[in-house]
């Protein structure tokens, strides 16, 4: 693939996202559905090769980059990543002025409701893809419950997950 139109790809995922993972839903489409460069599990090692690491959610495009085209693709990925940074003060100072008017206000809360169900909609064929069985999905049901109801930190409950699902690969 053109590494300049791949930068344009998820350069276009990244400014029509608000956090790291709400371009998910359009990474999958223009990756896996329209264009078949990933599947849905290269695209869920992307992600969690990106959440691995220190830094901003949406460092899982850089890993992206590098599954379409290897090192100019990783590279094409995160200026991707970087490019908003550098268009966000001039939007913020226009968005800032305008921010009492509700319009703005309307139209930032339907983008956010729209963003949470297109991230609905990309997670549910990657979490079909990544439970395998009857472990993977009680341990993402214990997980959702403890998060949900609890105060447990995140980091626990992906700990406790790792060492369930590896105990579980060493017995079986």
């Amino acid at each position: 693939m053109n590494v300049f139109l791949l930068y344009l790809l998820l350069l276009k995922a990244t400014l029509t996202s608000f956090s790291g993972l709400a371009s998910l839903p359009m990474v999958r489409d223009d990756f896996v559905v329209e264009r078949h460069l990933l599947t849905d599990r290269q695209l869920n090692t992307a992600v969690v090769a990106g959440r691995t690491g220190p830094g901003p959610n949406g460092l899982y495009i850089v890993s992206v980059g590098y599954f379409v085209a290897g090192l100019p693709g990783a590279a094409s990925g995160l200026l991707a990543v970087m490019t908003p940074a550098f268009l966000v003060l001039p939007l913020m100072r226009w968005v800032g002025a305008r921010a009492g008017t509700a319009r703005i206000r309307s139209a930032i809360r339907a983008v956010v409701l729209a963003s949470a169900g297109l991230l609905l909609s990309a997670s549910l064929p990657l979490a079909h893809d990544a439970i395998t069985g009857r472990v993977p999905l009680m341990i993402v049901l214990i997980s959702f419950v403890v998060l949900s109801f609890t105060r447990v930190d995140s980091a626990w409950v992906m700990l406790s997950s790792a060492a369930a699902g590896l105990m579980m690969k060493l017995a079986g």
